[in-house]
């Protein structure tokens, strides 16, 4: 079932961490960088119109199946549908060790 667009709102943690990845590749190489961000914020626009399109997330604790969790380019994107809201948590890459949260 398709829903409607849902708002997507980025954490303050989320966006350093995307900014950090950015900075973090591009010192070897721009294009690589820019093709891994493109690749996470279409991840993540994509899920304003299908938000239970991923898995939940396991590293939840008392996950409620709100929150949820993709991977793209070996970088964990979680997340939580809050209603009208879809609210970006962190992203991490994939060889860090797991936080509960």
């Amino acid at each position: 079932m398709v829903k409607n667009n849902l708002k997507v709102v980025w954490t303050k943690p989320a966006q350093n961490q995307l900014k950090k990845i950015y900075e973090y590749i591009s010192a070897e190489s721009i294009q690589n960088a820019v093709k891994v961000i493109n690749d996470l914020t279409k991840g993540v626009g994509d899920i304003a119109s299908h938000p239970e399109k991923h898995k939940i997330d396991q590293y939840k604790k008392d996950n409620d199946g709100t929150y949820r969790a993709f991977e793209k380019h070996h970088f964990r994107v979680s997340y939580r549908n809050e209603n009208q809201t879809i609210r970006i948590l962190r992203i991490r890459h994939t060889k860090m060790n797991p936080k509960k949260h």
